[in-house]
């Protein structure tokens, strides 16, 4: 799957990475793919069509979340959204989903509405940075999702997080949501997925990434040190 490269997604997306809202800090993901499959990504396409073929039920087989397990159309959307969290999430392995760890949303608008009800404090602080605020949030959001995957056009699929698959299933998430767009037409797929994590654990989660720094920026001076000819010599 290759990432797409599109403006309007890229600003949202950082923007969405750590939002302080006061009681918690909401961190999202909003990115947009195709669906054309190469090297890494086409081999275990592969082993994981075999995979949900032979492990499936009969039920399954003729009806999941993303249609029937016996059809290639079916099987192929439920490795592009496995494919697609692994690229979004490259430090964790989601190849053991299956289709009862998604779940297909009736329709767009009920998907967009309960993602706006989420969104309603981050709309606050993005209407008060300067730069961003000169069109609501969810205006902005809606129009650039709408322009990168035509969202008439989608199939949406929600992922039924638990503490086993869930990556971000711990104490601290106070909650979250994964929401897939998938337009067949397009060959593309855009996740949004969001989660809200406590102050304190945001706290400790800076304060630990502070250390780190400068344990590194330590051994950074370090190295300077025992190695400061050959440093001389390469500059």
């Amino acid at each position: 799957m290759k990432y797409l490269d599109i403006p309007p997604l890229q600003r949202l997306n950082a923007f969405l990475k750590s939002v302080d809202v006061g009681e918690y800090v909401l961190m999202g993901d909003l990115e947009a793919y195709s669906c054309k499959l190469a090297g890494l990504d086409k081999k275990l396409s592969k082993s994981l069509d075999a995979e949900v073929q032979t492990g499936s039920s009969p039920l399954e087989l003729s009806a999941s979340p993303v249609g029937p397990l016996a059809e290639s159309s079916s099987r192929k959307t439920l490795i592009y959204l496995i494919l697609t969290m692994n690229h979004i999430y490259p430090d964790h392995d989601f190849s053991l989903l299956r289709a009862h760890h998604f779940q297909k949303e009736e329709t767009v608008s009920k998907a967009e509405e309960a993602i706006d009800s989420h969104l309603l404090e981050v709309s606050k602080v993005w209407a008060k940075t300067p730069g961003l605020g000169e069109s609501p949030f969810l205006e902005c959001l809606w129009s650039s999702v709408d322009e990168a995957i035509f969202l008439k056009e989608c199939d949406v699929y929600s992922y039924n997080s638990d503490m086993e698959t869930d990556p971000f299933g711990d104490e601290a998430s106070i909650w979250s949501f994964h929401y897939f767009f998938y337009n067949k037409k397009m060959k593309r797929i855009l996740y949004f997925g969001c989660r809200a994590i406590s102050k304190q654990a945001a706290d400790e989660a800076t304060d630990t990434s502070s250390k780190y720094d400068r344990y590194n920026q330590d051994d950074t001076d370090d190295d300077s040190d025992r190695y400061g000819m050959a440093t001389e010599m390469d500059v």
